[in-house]
């Protein structure tokens, strides 16, 4: 065989090829490395020592680009590193590089260790590895590098890090990472933040006082024990055994700091010394968690957003008016309490015009309780439960009738649902129950007609998120509840035809060369019809205009409910004109009876006060009613069409969704013979009877029900015997004759309730 011929049998080695690819992939990948390294190195920011110095602060301009505040840079001052402790230098060391004064800048196994972090973190693993980055990395990305998170950038901190060990020594860079890094509350530095928390100089910190402030380095925002004191001292516990595993601390100064009560400075942080705020601290947060603490306040950002200032002064004017409020009192931590919260919106863009999150302000970024407090609704839900969906999936409307009776549901451990008032009206319309919020008819229409998966899923629309319970959902019983900012956007797709805003109060960020960062980008989502939205604004019209919302009314058209939970613990109102929505909450922090305080007193005060000021500029005008709402008359007690039995005085007028009109004629109002004596069933044995128009249902209610009088008897007359019907006469006058089947001298077979069951199926 030729060698031509041998070379053509020639099969592939496997083993070569494989060789080859990986040949193939480490030259591309250390070509690309390279690629990388060069291009870290070309685009290597310069060290310019004046970077070391803090940046300038972020501005905050209003809904007019009216400069409202600065943030940042307003709170340090400089310490000498022979002024720190050396408790509280070791402390920052063991929460951030205990290896600090050994290494040159970098810590090669702290970076792979880090990276293994990362990797678990996404399988959904977290490990307490210490971070992978020195002292000296993170005082070379506070001054010259951004917060992107890539090789490139990485490489350039290595570098730099370098060339910032061999220019100052460890101590000196101790002392700028010291003197620079954000420690929460507005306070820049360990001086700083040992005031603001402590109330003392660094050079009086304790173990304990210390480890925290060090704790704080990791995330500010959630470590501030001012928001949360037991995970703050958890974190600061974290750092105590560092301190310990490191041989920082010995085992007593160890064990004593561990059990070293958390005492902070009195009264809170340093005094506000911003305007309004609980909206600015409302920004501050959304900045936080979009660019970080640095950024946010050594960026110098520029953020324009939707604060409206005249709004904002009256809500915040109203809300630190104590004749708004029930008797009030300071809790054990020197807390105001009852407590409340407000917001105001424009429902066309969900622009967030005030936000106001308690009655005083103590310190910065404090609880606010318009965004962080998710709290019990009570009937401000209906609505959003009950009316909605029955409109919207039902086809039901404001003159849709349920019974207001009492009634049970056995399979919800025997759950009774009672009215506030201890009244049952009886057959109402859907208008007049939400009126004067009738809690039976909520429930009713939420159990016997939506149902609690669709209501559910009607609420989800509306950005209103819940786990189903039960019947109790229809009067605010909710698992977790609901924030004032949540139940306003809610209520703000009623006032916008259907249509939901996702609220917004940061318009545009730019950073210092004007380069736009981020900007809002509307997303408005139809949630329900356009009529279903009209349905439920009218009849909440009626609410303040003759219901439990009177106390709302401001002289031109407003749509509002009232929400009282059980108790009184907490206290809502939340309603709308065509131009804005506002709710207003009231209720202690940690929930607590309120007597004879309702939604439609102080909270429907406090919504008055700030919406007549807020309208004082706008133009009076009514709600837009939209295409397909009609206009019927209709029995109301039935909801159906008038009936030759419907009296005058049950014929109601009201709206309609095109097509959900009634086409049947009344069927509950009957003609009924009664006994003209007692009014009951009559037996045979009756002498006068009469004929009356009463209502007749497939079911009985108790005679507590306000119209049970009207409804066809249930009792026979058990007065009237054989001698009613026996007289002198002879067949004239009262006396009549004995029917044929009836022995006078023998007792009827049939019982009384026998006697009403014949009757009665027998109509």
């Amino acid at each position: 065989m030729s060698t031509k011929n041998k070379r053509r049998k020639r099969k592939l080695n496997p083993f070569r090829l494989v060789l080859f690819l990986i040949i193939l992939f480490v030259l591309i990948s250390a070509g690309a490395a390279m690629g990388i390294m060069v291009i870290s190195i070309k685009e290597l920011p310069a060290f310019n020592e004046k970077n070391l110095i803090p940046s300038t602060s972020t501005q905050i301009f209003d809904s007019n680009e009216n400069l409202v505040t600065k943030i940042g840079l307003e709170n340090r001052t400089e310490v000498s590193i022979g002024n720190v402790p050396d408790h509280v230098k070791d402390a920052f060391l063991a929460a951030e590089d205990h290896l600090f004064y050994d290494h040159h800048g970098i810590r090669i196994k702290a970076i792979i260790r880090a990276a293994m972090n990362d990797a678990l973190h996404i399988v959904g693993v977290d490990r307490n590895f210490q971070g992978g980055s020195t002292i000296t990395q993170q005082l070379v990305k506070l001054s010259f590098l951004s917060p992107e998170r890539s090789i490139k950038r990485k490489i350039q901190e290595v570098i730099l890090s370098f060339k910032m060990e061999r220019r100052y020594s460890k101590d000196e860079i101790l002392e700028m990472y010291l003197n620079r890094i954000y420690l929460g509350e507005g306070a820049y530095g360990i001086q700083a933040a040992a005031q603001t928390y402590f109330g003392r100089d660094t050079e009086d910190l304790s173990v304990a006082q210390a480890a925290l402030l060090a704790g704080l380095t990791k995330s500010p925002n959630n470590y501030s024990p001012y928001r949360d004191p037991e995970l703050a001292v958890t974190r600061r516990n974290q750092v105590l055994d560092d301190m310990y595993r490191y041989h920082f601390i010995d085992s007593p100064t160890y064990q004593e700091a561990k059990s070293e009560k958390l005492a902070l400075k009195q009264g809170g942080p340093s005094n506000t010394r911003y305007p309004y705020p609980y909206f600015m601290d409302f920004i501050t947060d959304q900045l936080v968690d979009m660019f970080g603490d640095e950024k946010v306040f050594n960026g110098g950002l520029r953020v324009y957003t939707t604060l409206d200032p005249e709004i904002q002064s009256y809500a915040e004017k109203a809300m630190a008016n104590p004749a708004n409020f029930p008797a009030s009192q300071k809790d054990a931590q020197g807390v105001l309490q009852p407590q409340g919260a407000i917001v105001i919106m424009d429902p066309s863009t969900g622009e967030i015009k005030a936000l106001v999150g308690g009655r005083e302000h103590t310190h910065k970024r404090a609880l606010n309780r318009a965004t962080m407090s998710p709290r019990q609704p009570g009937s401000a839900i209906k609505p959003i439960l009950a009316y909605g969906p029955a409109i919207e999936l039902m086809g039901m409307g404001p003159a849709s009738v349920i019974d207001d009776a009492p009634v049970t549901y056995h399979q919800y451990n025997d759950y009774s649902p009672h009215n506030y008032d201890g009244r049952y009206r009886g057959l109402i319309t859907m208008r007049t129950a939400l009126t004067h919020s009738v809690n039976v008819v909520a429930v009713k229409l939420l159990m016997d007609h939506v149902t609690i998966p669709e209501a559910v899923k009607f609420a989800a629309r509306l950005n209103i998120n819940l786990k189903p319970t039960g019947p109790a959902m229809a009067l605010g019983g909710l698992s977790r509840g609901v924030t004032p900012m949540e139940l306003t956007a809610a209520y703000a797709a009623f006032a916008n035809h259907g249509i939901y805003n996702k609220p917004v109060s940061i318009l545009r960020v730019e950073d210092q060369d004007g380069t736009t960062l981020f900007e809002a980008e509307p997303a408005p989502r139809k949630v329900m019809k356009e009529t279903t939205a009209y349905l439920i604004t009218d009849m909440l019209k009626s609410v303040v205009r003759s219901g439990t919302g009177t106390g709302a009314q401001i002289g031109r058209p407003a749509a509002g409910k009232t929400g009282t939970t059980d108790e009184g613990k907490d206290i809502w109102f939340a309603g709308y004109t065509p131009d804005l929505v506002g709710v207003v909450w009231i209720g202690y922090d940690s929930p607590t009876k309120m007597p004879r305080s309702y939604g439609g007193t102080y909270p429907a005060k406090i919504w008055r006060e700030v919406m007549r000021q807020a309208h004082r500029n706008i133009t009076p005008r009514d709600f837009t009613e939209p295409p397909g709402i009609v206009t019927a008359t209709v029995d109301s007690k039935s909801g159906l069409l008038p009936g030759p039995n419907t009296p005058q005085e049950h014929l109601v007028t009201d709206i309609f969704a095109a097509g959900t009109v009634p086409t049947e004629t009344d069927n509950v109002h009957v003609l009924t013979e009664v006994c003209a004596t007692m009014g009951y069933l009559p037996n045979q044995y009756c002498p006068d009877r009469i004929t009356r128009v009463m209502l007749k249902l497939p079911y009985t209610v108790a005679p507590s029900v306000e119209d049970y009088n009207q409804r066809v008897p249930t009792k026979i007359c058990d007065v009237h015997g054989p001698q009613d019907l026996i007289g002198t006469g002879t067949g004239d006058g009262d006396n009549r004759p004995l029917p044929v089947d009836i022995n006078i001298n023998k007792p009827d077979k049939n019982n009384d309730e026998t006697v009403f069951e014949n009757i009665f199926q027998g109509e």
